[in-house]
């Protein structure tokens, strides 16, 4: 069995603790498989599983933790109300959110995705959190393959940043699992982070 089929049984064994949906974090920094690790997570839980990525609802570079706000008001209150949560998508080469709204249906596990999203806050909410990590080199790597070196000048500071926050919010210690992902392949969609 591999670990994301593990993890989605181990999901489902658990209750709901945002309203009547099961949520699930996949947290860590930059280049360490976030994103593809949320979507085979999501389809080991079930097809119909959403996937919020927490880039999603960055406002640019400079929001990368004070987007909180945006996420509980679009996201994650209507979920634990129990009705569809929207968000509108930031676009990143454009520098501004898109004008149409994305839908997050209510639904017995939601997967939240991106740096911080198991942070603090949250986490009396969360049925399951995952943090992902690999050497910084080979994070690096990961990102230049991913972004083609062009977002390397912002990428330094944002590592900055998630350290920092990874620091103070002590993501790793409060997870429920850590996984290394060194030496993983990862073919890894145009995302940001």
């Amino acid at each position: 069995m591999s670990v994301v089929e593990e993890i989605a049984r181990e999901v489902w064994a658990r209750s709901p603790r945002l309203g009547d949906t099961r949520l699930v974090a996949v947290d860590g920094p930059s280049g360490a498989g976030k994103t593809v690790f949320a979507a085979r997570l999501a389809a080991a839980i079930g097809p119909e599983t959403p996937v919020v990525h927490t880039d999603d609802l960055l406002d640019g570079w400079g929001d990368q933790v004070t987007f909180w706000p945006r996420l509980e008001e679009w996201v994650l209150a209507p979920l634990r109300e129990g009705r569809a949560g929207h968000y509108r998508r930031y676009d990143w080469e454009a520098g501004h959110f898109a004008p149409e709204w994305t839908e997050v249906p209510p639904a017995p596990v939601a997967v939240l995705e991106g740096v911080t999203a198991a942070r603090a806050a949250i986490r009396p909410e969360l049925t399951f959190s995952v943090f992902l990590t690999a050497p910084l080199a080979e994070r690096i790597r990961r990102t230049d393959r991913r972004d083609g070196g062009t977002l390397s000048s912002y990428l330094v500071q944002w590592r900055r940043g998630e350290e920092a926050h990874f620091a103070a919010d002590a993501t790793a210690h409060h997870a429920d699992l850590v996984v290394d992902t060194t030496g993983w392949a990862f073919a890894v969609p145009g995302t940001t982070t």
